[in-house]
């Protein structure tokens, strides 16, 4: 707690009243990278990691403190040395970060997204094809891009470049046509490809009932700040992934919802909706664990 305090207090010093726009950039970009740093902790093992190098830099501080100079010597090694060693482990999670920094650009990051007046129907007729494929179980895996660019997934499929409609999504997913097993990408309202092969997620803590549609969703999510909607081949269930969040056995009712919610209401600045994200992870990650111990 007085390391927290002393962080605050050393921010209240710095900010000036003649710095201030330049002050509140540097909270806002170094809050961002610290989003990034806790989302390496989706999964069981990151997040050891990271406790790991918590109670490590917590002990280098105490050790100081308190003037025990061999543990302070033995610590500030094994941190120097697990900086590399942290780079290897995360390499996976590092280059997703990478990604997506590199799909955004510095004004979508700060600014809210401009919402089209064609969303409301883009959504309603995905809805309506999802709640249809839904009952006849057909399944479905259906795109929304947003700030991340999709181009390297867009160009596996391919291109269609036509408005959104149930009809058209249902003909694409239908289990004889040539693109149902591929993904369908939906950027600026409009269905840009469908075949579109997806990145599967490495995440190896999934329910062994997930098939390829749902690993693939959840990779795409983890790869970029996409909506991704899936509709279940075998039992005709509908879900939801963002952020690598699995929302599954979502009515058309709730996926309606969701979706106006993240495609179509005014959103914050993505730093301050992201962050609410991630405390969102956090909440599922923990609901997860428990039911899991149980």
């Amino acid at each position: 707690m007085s390391a927290l305090t002393a962080i605050w207090n050393r921010i209240l010093q710095t900010v000036t009243i003649i710095n201030f726009p330049s002050d509140i950039l540097d909270i806002l970009i170094v809050t961002y990278l610290i989003y990034k740093v806790l989302s390496l902790t989706r999964s069981r093992s990151s997040a050891q990691i990271i406790k790991a190098v918590v109670f490590l830099l917590v002990l280098s501080y105490v050790s100081d403190a308190l003037k025990l100079y061999a543990l302070n010597y033995v610590v500030s090694k094994v941190i120097e040395v697990g900086i590399i060693a942290l780079v290897v482990v995360f390499q996976p999670e590092l280059r997703r970060v990478m990604e997506q920094l590199g799909g955004s650009s510095v004004r979508s990051l700060l600014l809210p997204k401009a919402r089209s007046a064609d969303s409301l129907g883009t959504v309603t007729e995905t809805v309506s094809a999802c709640r249809s494929m839904s009952r006849q179980k057909i399944g479905a895996l259906i795109v929304f891009e947003r700030q991340n660019s999709l181009e390297e997934y867009f160009r596996t499929g391919t291109v269609v470049n036509a408005d959104v409609s149930e009809e058209l999504l249902k003909n694409i997913f239908f289990p004889k046509a040539a693109l149902h097993d591929g993904a369908v990408i939906i950027r600026r309202d409009r269905i840009a490809a469908a075949g579109c092969v997806l990145p599967l997620t490495e995440n190896a803590n999934l329910s062994r009932d997930l098939g390829t549609r749902h690993r693939a969703a959840i990779g795409m999510s983890e790869h970029s700040d996409a909506v991704v909607v899936v509709v279940s081949e075998e039992t005709g269930v509908i879900s939801c992934v963002i952020g690598g969040v699995l929302r599954r056995y979502l009515t058309p009712e709730t996926l309606e919802r969701v979706l106006r919610e993240e495609l179509l209401e005014d959103s914050a600045p993505p730093v301050r909706h992201r962050l609410g994200e991630l405390f969102g992870k956090m909440r599922n990650r923990k609901e997860e664990d428990d039911h899991a111990e149980k």
